[in-house]
């Protein structure tokens, strides 16, 4: 899984980083090109990431989230779930092209599905 990660972070401009996340808050594998604690990323998006799920799917009746982007000031992380249990986390900065995380990472959630 982590060469998965390696290359994504690789190809997405402005991206620092990658995990793989259990909706209960654990990370799976991570890499990341900062420096950075992964586990508490992974932890608190997956709070969010559940409350969107929720949100959506209970609420709303809109079923579950197909994909989250958050943008701070400082920190930008599109989330893109793998399996019902698991999620794709990818950092980016500033710079960051949107576009390709969103390309890159659907694909690398298809590829990761495999190993979960």
């Amino acid at each position: 899984m982590l060469p998965h990660l390696t290359q994504l972070v690789a190809d997405v401009d402005g991206a620092w980083a990658a995990a793989i996340g259990g909706l209960d808050g654990l990370l799976v594998e991570g890499h990341t090109a900062a420096a950075t604690d992964l586990n508490l990323l992974v932890a608190e998006h997956a709070g969010l990431l559940r409350a969107t799920n929720a949100a959506y799917g209970d609420t709303l009746g809109g079923g579950a989230a197909r994909e989250l982007y958050l943008r701070g000031e400082r920190l930008s992380v599109y989330l893109h779930p793998i399996t019902p249990e698991f999620f794709l986390l990818l950092a980016l900065d500033a710079r960051s092209n949107l576009g390709q995380a969103r390309l890159y990472g659907r694909d690398a959630a298809r590829k990761l599905e495999s190993f979960l």
